[in-house]
């Protein structure tokens, strides 16, 4: 069995801390980094235990070759007025109106090993009008990302989070050519998936156990937020998004988003039935970005 540590990313003052076993990897956490940082412990509870200790072992990277692909343009499961060139996403809609939404979702949703994406804004366009977030697998091609039900996301025109709603709230800084912009989840410790990163998963694909249920208010200490879902009822998609929260509540995941590698706030939001999609909007001409859909795999 083995244990390792990924940075999410640059100056994040956390960790995923995954394990093996035989050389594959069983499952992963999200947890604080400590000033000092994290060291290797072993611990050992009866007469005759006995281990062979590896502090130098070297993880197999085969199995990161399941998340490389020869072709960038089959990382998408969806892509709507949006044109793939390698890594980069190119904005080809009209522009003119709220329904020429560009939208491009990645064919696998997050998972507790792949948890964490970016985008880098390669060209502003006439508005900058572009979104970065989740959202549920028949979101619709028309809508910017956060816009409705079942999914949230941090725009960088006006800096403002989107979650469930046309209507936003003050989250962080703009964002301009250069800057990347990051989306992931915490994962509650005892989150447990059937199929990681399985797009065509059934409804139950997202399991938390009993035991997560019970010890749930102890592991807050992850969220920053614990409002429960205070929305206001403004559209009818509002308040069928509360019902599927209530009906889904073991669900609920902390979603996190960066700015040039800086956490700059987090969202409880409630994982919609077959995953939460890495997805982004465009919406006015010339835009372009670049993504990095797998950012800790190499």
């Amino acid at each position: 069995i083995g244990c390792g540590i990924e940075p999410v990313s640059f100056d994040v003052q956390t960790a995923q801390i995954f394990f093996t076993k035989n050389g594959k990897r069983v499952g992963s956490t999200i947890m604080p980094m400590s000033p000092d940082g994290l060291f290797p412990a072993v611990g050992m509870h009866s007469l005759g235990e006995e281990v062979r200790l590896h502090l130098n072992a070297e993880l197999g990277r085969e199995d990161d070759s399941v998340m490389m692909v020869d072709s960038y343009e089959d990382e998408w499961g969806r892509l709507h007025d949006v044109r793939v060139c390698g890594t980069l996403l190119e904005y080809l809609g009209k522009g003119k109106s709220i329904v020429d939404v560009g939208l491009a979702q990645a064919r696998h949703p997050l998972s507790t090993r792949s948890h964490y994406f970016e985008v880098e804004i390669v060209d502003p366009g006439e508005k900058c009008y572009i979104a970065l977030g989740l959202a549920r697998k028949d979101y619709p091609k028309n809508r910017h990302p956060g816009w409705s039900r079942g999914s949230v996301a941090y725009h960088a025109d006006d800096g403002k989070i989107f979650h469930g709603s046309g209507v936003g709230d003050p989250f962080g800084p703009r964002c301009y050519k250069g800057d990347i912009m990051g989306c992931g989840i915490m994962f509650p410790r005892d989150y447990i998936l059937d199929s990681e990163g399985d797009s065509d998963d059934s409804c139950d694909t997202v399991i938390l156990s009993p035991t997560a249920r019970a010890v749930r208010n102890v592991r807050n200490v992850m969220y920053l937020h614990q409002e429960g879902e205070e929305e206001e009822e403004e559209e009818e998609e509002e308040e069928d998004g509360e019902e599927i929260e209530q009906e889904h509540e073991g669900k609920k995941v902390v979603v996190f988003f960066t700015r040039n590698g800086k956490i700059i706030g987090k969202k409880d939001a409630v994982v919609p039935s077959g995953g939460f999609f890495p997805t982004i909007g465009m919406l006015s001409c010339g835009e372009k970005v670049k993504v990095d859909l797998h950012p800790l795999s190499g």
